[in-house]
């Protein structure tokens, strides 16, 4: 019987995959069979240590250092993994961006916030999902063949105080997966979400060891720990290989039970 989560020497470009779920994602794909991985960072050392790491699981790689928001960005990222590797067929947009204050965010109300702090949330957590998918669409619909899997909140499905803009870019990014699904499925391209809570990675690290914070906050959970980078990247994982060939346009939390789906 064909294992059906091998990548099958597919390549695959993952942003912001220098730490955290990202670089679990990485490895997941080389550990899977994946021909290629496209290390994308916004710092190039990072990026170069995964592709390393990468390299060590089994698939070739290639470290890029860019900003997802820009698109002349991410179109030199996609030309080079295409002239390095044939084409993208697994895109996984993980980069994301808390803002560029976001305590200030959670304490300020959204009326006396202004757009220069807006822009954080919306380049990376929505603009840069379309750029990515601006850059990869046309090659694949030209193979008949893609997978795009988009990383956002639970922020983006379910209301928290204070987090309007956030909540705004990660729920325009599932809208815009929607809509991409609609539009590529007819090319052999699916599009789905994965939707993350509290998980531990080098950026949440410093809340989730406060043993009192942390205590509070698995309260909301019905399975009482933080995600680890490893569950996130087992449904990413799933999503990306032909056993969720026929699945698309869906947002799927994994979030230990933070929040519940239909």
């Amino acid at each position: 019987m064909p294992d059906l989560l091998d990548l099958k020497g597919r390549t695959a470009l993952v942003t912001g995959a220098g730490q955290g779920v990202g670089r679990r994602v990485a490895l997941h794909f080389a550990e899977h069979g994946a021909g290629a991985v496209v290390v994308n960072d916004f710092r190039l050392e990072r990026a170069e240590k995964v592709a390393a790491e990468v390299e060590q699981a089994g698939a070739r790689a290639l470290a890029v250092a860019g900003d997802v928001s820009d698109l002349a960005a991410v179109t030199e990222t996609v030309r080079r993994a295409t002239e390095t590797f044939g084409g993208v067929d697994i895109l996984v947009n993980n980069a994301g961006n808390a803002g560029p204050n976001p305590t200030r965010e959670m304490t300020a109300p959204f009326w006396e916030q202004t757009p220069a702090e807006w822009h954080g949330y919306l380049g990376t957590n929505l603009y840069g999902v379309l750029n990515t998918a601006h850059a990869v669409m046309p090659g694949m619909i030209e193979r008949g063949y893609g997978r795009i899997v988009t990383v956002i909140s639970d922020a983006g499905r379910f209301a928290e105080p204070g987090r309007e803009c956030y909540s705004a870019a990660k729920a325009g990014a599932a809208g815009f997966t929607r809509s991409l699904a609609a539009s590529g499925g007819r090319h052999g391209v699916t599009a789905n979400c994965v939707s993350l809570a509290a998980t531990y990675t080098p950026r949440t690290a410093a809340g989730l060891d406060d043993q009192e914070r942390l205590k509070k906050v698995m309260k909301k959970y019905v399975v009482r720990r933080p995600g680890q980078p490893e569950d996130a990247a087992n449904m990413i994982l799933m999503l990306a290989s032909d056993a969720a060939s026929w699945v698309t346009g869906q947002t799927i939390p994994v979030n230990g039970g933070y929040s519940f789906a239909l």
